[in-house]
């Protein structure tokens, strides 16, 4: 079952269990769309993969014990340990080889 982080490890931005600009890769580590764009050139800063939307949980339990009620998304906010620079010369370095072929 996904974490569901309720921010953007690089920037800090808010990204709720419903948000809709949310991505993460293979290994959860989410960020926020902008971030991703302008920065990150869809390359996962700690794993070097891509990203894609971030799955939004239900709100409402649709089936028994289903839902953000019974499985809540996590309160634990988690910042990258890389710092700008080196974020962007790993961007760089990777930016051109498909997720797929990395």
């Amino acid at each position: 079952m996904l974490t569901i982080k309720p921010n953007c490890e690089l920037c800090d931005k808010d990204l709720p269990a419903d948000n809709e600009d949310a991505l993460i890769c293979s290994y959860e580590c989410t960020f926020c769309r902008d971030c991703v764009e302008q920065i990150l050139m869809n390359v996962c800063p700690n794993c070097g993969g891509g990203f894609c939307d971030r799955p939004i949980r239900p709100k409402e339990s649709r089936r028994p014990n289903v839902g953000l009620q019974h499985q809540p998304a996590s309160s634990k906010r988690i910042l990258t340990s890389f710092s700008l620079e080196e974020i962007k010369g790993f961007a760089v370095q990777h930016r051109d080889v498909l997720p797929k072929d990395r």
